[in-house]
């Protein structure tokens, strides 16, 4: 069976569940040394431990991406040891209060700005002279629809998400003629954590697991996609 990824490096933030673990058991089978990153020790060395009977590779790195300085240093401990960084993906986010933006309180907004649109930066920042080492460095941020509805109460969550388009697409036009690619991805609905608890009504049997996502995933931090700037929808099947 060929793996799109063998010998490759890819990092990927809020990996201890949801989207991001089911990224990074996708992209260890997919021959990818795995870098996750995440707060929840314990669901690390889960996914570890699934990646590992699997015949993957993974190295596991707690932290708080509010930890900027913490970001800073992943980018040199990542050169110490390969010297590149081939693939990242930018997953890890809060949803902060569903709520009148008048009701959102400055530490629940400082939160959202931190996680969802400073860290990102930061690994930009840190990691951006590792993916120009890659002959295809390859990175997707996760984004939603909400950043381009206007919906009450989605204040705190919609303008950061809406603030991350604007970063990578950024980034993505100044990766242009470069060996790096910025995409965006938006999952849709999914059944995670997160989406459980902006819909506490819904019944979760009827939304795809967040493995459905992982193939586009794999795809898009793949050195064959060759798109730059794009942000891509995760069509459910009909």
């Amino acid at each position: 069976m060929t793996k799109p990824l063998a010998g490759r490096v890819a990092l990927v933030t809020g990996a201890s569940r949801g989207i991001g673990n089911a990224a990074g058991r996708a992209l260890a089978a997919a021959g990818a040394h795995v870098i996750l990153v995440a707060r929840t020790v314990g669901g690390l060395e889960d996914l570890d431990d699934e990646i590992q009977k699997a015949g993957g590779h993974a190295t596991l790195v707690p932290l708080d991406l509010k930890d900027f300085a913490a970001l800073d240093r992943l980018g040199a401990s990542i050169y110490e040891r390969w010297g590149k960084l081939d693939a990242f993906l930018g997953n890890a986010a809060v949803l902060g209060p569903v709520t009148p933006l008048s009701h959102i309180n400055p530490k629940q907004f400082q939160e959202l700005v931190d996680v969802n649109i400073t860290a990102n930066w930061r690994l930009i920042r840190s990691l951006d002279p590792l993916l120009r080492q890659s002959d295809a460095g390859r990175v997707l941020f996760v984004t939603s629809g909400v950043a381009r509805r206007h919906m009450p109460f989605w204040g705190g969550y919609s303008m950061s998400k809406a603030a991350l388009e604007s970063l990578a697409l950024i980034y993505a036009a100044e990766c242009a003629g470069t060996n790096v690619k910025v995409n965006l991805l938006s999952p849709g609905a999914l059944r995670t954590g997160m989406r459980a608890r902006a819909f506490p009504g819904e019944d979760p049997q009827t939304l795809e697991t967040p493995d459905a996502v992982a193939p586009l995933i794999v795809e898009m931090l793949s050195p064959s996609y060759d798109r730059n700037g794009a942000l891509v929808a995760h069509e459910r099947p009909s």
